[in-house]
């Protein structure tokens, strides 16, 4: 009876700690500054995109939020959605580039965005929308280096570039990667409608490294209940004989 005890608890110990550990890496993964969709047709025209962003503190509200689209290969015709509590302060550059378009030269464009004024709650997220006329043409992904302000006062600064074939920085910028397929009407991302609901949106890789290892997690649960089981029908066996 001790020896089947003491494999329970081992095994409750190990399924505990499994789960715990799914959980932790699973949190860790939802808690980066996202862009969706997450893939656009180059050059699309007339769409939408949503930062997401959640807050990863325990004790503080995040208060301010600033998105930086870059200049270099620039996002044309941006407007901002209001949000309910905040502010959005729109900071518009020259281009060192003219782009030509069918309506004429464009000379400046959009290189910040800044809101203020509300408050991302522990647990909780908020989405900002941006409404955009035209992406690039000429690039493959578009990184938006983006800083969150806590009430405490820590920024975390989301600018670290993901190298292709390495591992995911620790604060990765939100990135935007334009396909080589046609846009059709132009407003169509790859990935998901602007139209669809945000809660059945298609999440980033982010999220399905967050469910691969919750898959992870269950295994390791299941194998320390078959642990268990194992260690009774021994314990079971070495009493009747």
């Amino acid at each position: 009876m001790l020896s089947t005890r003491t494999a329970l608890r081992r095994a409750g110990t190990v399924a505990a700690l499994a789960a715990a550990g799914v959980l932790t890496a699973a949190g860790v993964a939802f808690a980066h500054v996202t862009v969706h969709p997450d893939s656009y047709a180059k050059g699309a025209t007339d769409g939408v995109l949503t930062f997401r962003v959640p807050n990863e503190e325990t004790t503080a509200d995040t208060t301010k939020v600033q998105v930086f689209l870059p200049t270099d290969h620039p996002v044309l015709g941006v407007l901002v959605t209001p949000q309910d509590g905040w502010t959005a302060k729109v900071t518009t550059t020259r281009l060192k580039t003219p782009v030509k378009t069918d309506d004429g030269t464009i000379t400046d464009a959009v290189s910040q965005i800044t809101w203020s004024g509300g408050r991302i709650r522990s647990g909780e997220y908020q989405d900002f929308d941006v409404a955009f006329g035209q992406l690039p043409d000429d690039t493959d992904q578009l990184g938006f280096k983006t800083l969150q302000t806590y009430s405490d006062g820590k920024v975390v600064r989301w600018i670290e570039e993901t190298q292709k074939g390495a591992e995911e920085p620790e604060n990765p910028a939100p990135v935007l990667k334009l396909t080589a397929g046609t846009a059709g009407d132009g407003s169509a991302p790859m990935t998901a409608s602007p139209s669809e609901p945000k809660a059945t949106a298609k999440a980033s890789s982010s999220d399905s490294t967050a469910r691969g290892l919750g898959i992870a997690g269950l295994v390791a649960g299941v194998l320390g209940l078959v642990a268990a089981g194992v260690a009774i029908a021994r314990g079971r066996s070495a009493r009747s004989s």
